[in-house]
C-alpha cells in the first residue's frame, strides 16, 4: 500500500515539474495527486475508514488555515491594485542612471515583498519596469534583480513568501522571531547579486516615454492613497493581531480584508453598481488567482497522505542516518527549491520532523521543558523520535533557505515564473545572466544565517 501511494505521489509530482512541456496544468496535477493518494491509502489499508477520514479532516483544519490566509491576501491585492494604490510608490521612482535605478529597484523590491508577496510584488515592479526601462535586454537584467529582491524579502516576513507563512501558521516560527533572525541573512542574499551587477550595469537606462506628473495626474483613482494605507496596515497588522489575540493568523487577515472591503464600498458610494463594479470587492474575488490556491490545496493534501502512512516520518530518519547534520539537509531543501516546487519542500519537511508544543505534542513538549540540557538548536530526541520545538533552528534556516534558493533558476519561485511569463524570459539566458549572482547571494545569505544564528537563539 506505501509503495502505491508513494507511486502516485511522484507520479503527480513529476506531472507538476513537467508542466510546461506536457501541456497539463500543474494545479490539475496536484489535486489527482491529493485523491489518489487518499484514495489509495484509504483501499489498501487494514485500518477503520472513520480512522482514515478522521486523519484527512485532522490534515484539512490547518491547510484551511493557510488558504483562507492566502484568499484574504490576494482579494487585499487586488483592491488596493484595482485602485492604483500602489503607484503611489512607482510613479515617484524617476531615475534614469542604471546603477542608481538598480539598488532603487532591488531595495524597494525587498521591503515590498515582505509587506507584500514575493509573487504581487515581482508583478508590480516588472510593470514598473515597462515604463522605466525601453531596451529589452536592460529589462530583463532589472527582472532577475526583482525575482532575486522579492524572494529574499519574502524570506524574512511572515506574510512574504507561502513557505513562510505554512511555517508561521504551522507553529514552526513565530513572527517577531522570523523577522529579526532573517533580516540580516535576507539583505546580504540580495546585497551581493546588487553589488556584483553594479560592476556590470553602467550608464543611462534607454526610457519609454512616460511623463510622471501626467500619469499622476490623469491615471488617479478615487481613494488610492486610502486603499494603499488601509491594504498595508492590513497586511502589516496581521502579525500584530496573532500576538495580542493568539487566536490564528487567518481571522486577522480576514478581518483585515472586511476592514479594506467596507473601505471600498464606502469611497465609492455616490457610483452607480456598475461604475463602482472594477473597484469592489466582489471584482477582486474574481482575479484572484484561485489555480494557485487549488494548486496548495491539492499538493498539500497529497503531503498530508504521505505522512500519515508514516513515509516522511521514515525519510527523516533515513536522511539522518545518511546526511546527519541538518544545516547541510536544509541548504540543499534550499538549492533543490531551485528545480522543484518549494511548497510540497517544505510542507514534506513539516511533516517530517514533528514539533513539540504544548498543543501539538505535549508529552514531548513537557520532556523538552524538563531536561533543557537535552535540547539541542530546538531539537531533541524523545523516544526514538527527533522532535523540534517552536523557532528550532531549522525551521528558522529552511524558511531562508526555501524562500531564497529558488532564485538561482527562473523556473525555482513563483516570482521567477512570473518574470518569465512577463518579460518572456529564456531559461538558458537566466542561467548565463543571472543564476551565478543569485547563488552566490544565496551562499553569502547561508553563511551570513549561521554566523548570528548564537546571537538570536531562543533555545
Amino acid at each position: 500500500m506505501i509503495i502505491a501511494v508513494v507511486a502516485s505521489f511522484v507520479i503527480g509530482y513529476l506531472l507538476i515539474v513537467f508542466e510546461h512541456p506536457i501541456k497539463i496544468n500543474k494545479t490539475a496535477s496536484a489535486l489527482l495527486a491529493a485523491v489518489a493518494c487518499w484514495t489509495v491509502y484509504m483501499l489498501g489499508t487494514t485500518e477503520e475508514p472513520h480512522l482514515i477520514v478522521e486523519q484527512l479532516s485532522h490534515h484539512l483544519a490547518p491547510i484551511a488555515e493557510i488558504i483562507f490566509f492566502l484568499m484574504g491576501a490576494m482579494t487585499i491585492v487586488e483592491l488596493v491594485d484595482a485602485h492604483q494604490g500602489f503607484k503611489i510608490i512607482t510613479n515617484r521612482i524617476t531615475t534614469r542612471n542604471t546603477r542608481t535605478l538598480l539598488w532603487i529597484i532591488g531595495i524597494v523590491t525587498f521591503f515590498l515583498s515582505a509587506a507584500l508577496d514575493n509573487l504581487t510584488t515581482t508583478i508590480v515592479m516588472i510593470s514598473l519596469l515597462r515604463k522605466l526601462v525601453h531596451n529589452k535586454e536592460q529589462r530583463m537584467m532589472f527582472a532577475g534583480v526583482v525575482v532575486i529582491a522579492a524572494n529574499a524579502g519574502g524570506a524574512w516576513s511572515p506574510i512574504g513568501d507561502v513557505t513562510t507563512t505554512m511555517l508561521w501558521i504551522g507553529g514552526q516560527i513565530t513572527a517577531v522571531n522570523i523577522m529579526k533572525t532573517l533580516i540580516l541573512p535576507s539583505l546580504v542574499c540580495l546585497l551581493v547579486p546588487l553589488i556584483a551587477f553594479s560592476f556590470q550595469m553602467k550608464g543611462e537606462v534607454e526610457r519609454a516615454a512616460y511623463d510622471t506628473k501626467e500619469a499622476l495626474k490623469i491615471e488617479k483613482v478615487k481613494g488610492s492613497g486610502l486603499m494603499f494605507t488601509l491594504g498595508l496596515g492590513a497586511l502589516l497588522f496581521v502579525p500584530i493581531f496573532k500576538t495580542v489575540t493568539h487566536l490564528p493568523p487567518y481571522l486577522g487577515m480576514l478581518f483585515g480584508l472586511a476592514v479594506v472591503w467596507v473601505a471600498s464600498e464606502l469611497i465609492h458610494v455616490d457610483k452607480t453598481e456598475e461604475e463602482k463594479k472594477p473597484y469592489s470587492a466582489i471584482h477582486a474575488l474574481q482575479r484572484i488567482d484561485v489555480p494557485s490556491v487549488l494548486f496548495f490545496l491539492g499538493i498539500l493534501l497529497a503531503i498530508a497522505a504521505l505522512e500519515s502512512t508514516g513515509v516522511l516520518g521514515g525519510a527523516a530518519v533515513l536522511l539522518s542516518e545518511k546526511v546527519g547534520n541538518l544545516d547541510i539537509i536544509t541548504s540543499l531543501i534550499g538549492a533543490l527549491s531551485a528545480i522543484v516546487d518549494n511548497v510540497p519542500l517544505v510542507a514534506a519537511s513539516m511533516g517530517m520532523y514533528p514539533l513539540a508544543t504544548a498543543t501539538v505534542n505535549p508529552e514531548a513538549y513537557n520532556f523538552a521543558l524538563a531536561n533543557p540540557n537535552l535540547v539541542t538548536e530546538g531539537h531533541f530526541v524523545f523516544g526514538e523520535t527527533m522532535y523540534f520545538l517552536a523557532d528550532a533552528k531549522m525551521w528558522e534556516f529552511m524558511a531562508y533557505a526555501a524562500g531564497t534558493g529558488g532564485s538561482m533558476l527562473i523556473i525555482g519561485s513563483a516570482a521567477g515564473v512570473a518574470a518569465m511569463g512577463m518579460e518572456n524570459i529564456n531559461f538558458i539566458w537566466y542561467l548565463k545572466k543571472i543564476a551565478l549572482f543569485a547563488a552566490l547571494g544565496y551562499v553569502a545569505g547561508i553563511f551570513t544565517y549561521l554566523a548570528v544564528y548564537p546571537i538570536f537563539a531562543v533555545h
